[in-house]
């Protein structure tokens, strides 16, 4: 009996270890199933490439997981652990998902200030997926002021080179009362110093130039409005 009741605890032991590993298990090549399938068309429908939704974690999957995780500012391991099955969840449901493709913000008025602000939003937009280049000040590559300032030198309005300079030009802008064509700052580093700048395209959205991606749009997620410093109108 005493035998019975002893088998009896380690089975009940063992059974609680396993469920408890299973639900701290991490999804990682080699993995399989329904979990997968469902990481998969995830990470479709947010466009990255996972090849075939068939399940299986392969290369692919795993190339797409580093590549959500380099664009969320998680280690890029590509191994998709709690923190990043996490974060896709909560990009998956937002309404502000990854917009990969290019479009052009319509303005129904003609002021003069209008009529500089679509070609100073197109003019950015045209360049989407243009490089990242440390001081690159040209469409051959672009660091995030090189890139604010070619935009608005483009329309006769000169800007400061760096972004901290550029932080002090203009009128300082509430954020909701953000326009298209608005710089917008933040710090991506420590303090409060001004370490990056984009341009403010309409509906939570703004276009810059960053290291990982080069030229693209991003919604303000948690990351971007921690670091949100505020804005300037030059216009």
């Amino acid at each position: 009996m005493k035998k019975f009741t002893l088998v009896m605890v380690l089975v009940i032991v063992g059974t609680i270890s396993s469920a408890s590993l299973a639900q701290a298990a991490t999804l990682k090549v080699g993995s399989s199933g329904t979990k997968i399938r469902i990481l998969q068309s995830e990470l479709r429908t947010l466009h990255y490439s996972v090849g075939s939704v068939d399940g299986i974690y392969g290369s692919k999957t795993k190339a797409a997981v580093r590549k959500f995780q380099r664009d969320e500012y998680i280690p890029a391991n590509g191994i998709a652990n709690s923190r990043t099955q996490d974060a896709l969840m909560k990009t998956y449901r937002s309404p502000r998902q990854k917009q990969k493709t290019k479009r052009k913000i319509k303005i129904k008025t003609k002021t003069k200030t209008n009529q500089k602000i679509e070609p100073i939003i197109n003019t950015a937009e045209r360049f989407l997926g243009v490089p990242y280049v440390w001081g690159g000040t040209t469409p051959a590559g672009f660091d995030c002021s090189g890139f604010t300032r070619y935009v608005f030198a483009r329309q006769g309005i000169t800007l400061p080179r760096v972004s901290g300079s550029q932080y002090k030009v203009g009128t300082p802008v509430a954020f909701s009362k953000l326009k298209p064509e608005d710089l917008v700052f933040f710090n991506l580093s420590s303090g409060k110093r001004v370490s990056h700048v984009g341009i403010y395209i309409g509906k939570g959205k703004f276009i810059s130039a960053t290291s990982h991606k080069g030229i693209a749009i991003y919604g303000f997620t948690p990351y971007w409005a921690k670091a949100y410093l505020g804005a300037r109108r030059v216009l």
